[in-house]
């Protein structure tokens, strides 16, 4: 591949805001995006237990996009490493379904997710990482967490902003050999500098790795 083309973003099907740095805004990348929602795909069914009636409606948006151009599929939710290995096998461009995907890069990293409870093993092994790995949620039943799960239509950006900062704190108090964090969600990025500057730690999340592999597309 050489040259042009655009990024296709595979999203659930959701109304809550999007701000800048959120995967759901186009000028949170410096690459052209092409955004198709997956009809039915509601937060709830997606980052609860994998609802395997989904993955066809993934793969056949996936590929509707790349009939359509797309030289890479990402996604709008990190759960979807539940999906990455079918993805990528019924897709012909390289798929990355989450930052969750970054994991296996790093040292000695953390994760901040939506909803702990619904992260553990399985899906740091769908991504080719460690199970020990260090995870810290959203507050159960925090505003920041309602909107997301709930699909609320309004969203509190100093409280989103306020709930992640808090829970990176409460993992890095947890684990303080952590040298690095990972926003499993892609709501979380507008934020990221926020968590950077309270905790001291790089801060890695969906747009930070599209941004790192896309380049690898041009070369020849």
């Amino acid at each position: 591949m050489s040259g042009g083309g655009h990024l296709g973003v595979l999203m659930l099907d959701t109304r809550f805001p999007r701000l800048p740095g959120d995967v759901g805004h186009a000028a949170s990348f410096r690459m052209p995006v092409r955004y198709a929602v997956v009809s039915g795909a509601a937060p709830r069914r997606v980052v609860g237990a994998t609802d395997v009636s989904l993955l066809q409606p993934f793969i056949a948006v996936g590929l509707a996009l790349v009939a359509g151009g797309a030289r890479a599929i990402t996604t709008s939710c990190g759960f979807l490493i539940r999906y990455q290995a079918a993805l990528q096998a019924a897709l012909p461009v390289p798929v990355w379904s989450s930052s969750l995907l970054k994991l296996a890069e790093l040292a000695r990293p953390g994760v901040l997710t939506v909803d702990a409870q619904a992260l553990g093993a399985a899906e740091l092994l769908a991504a080719g990482a460690r199970t020990d790995i260090p995870i810290e949620g959203l507050r159960a039943g925090c505003a920041f967490q309602r909107t997301l799960l709930d699909d609320l239509a309004s969203l509190n950006e100093a409280d989103a902003q306020a709930e992640l900062v808090a829970a990176a704190q409460r993992l890095q108090a947890r684990d303080p050999q952590i040298d690095a964090l990972v926003l499993e969600c892609t709501n979380m990025p507008p934020y990221a500098a926020a968590v950077q500057a309270a905790t001291g730690l790089p801060v890695h999340h969906l747009m930070t790795l599209v941004h790192e592999r896309w380049p690898a597309l041009s070369t020849p």
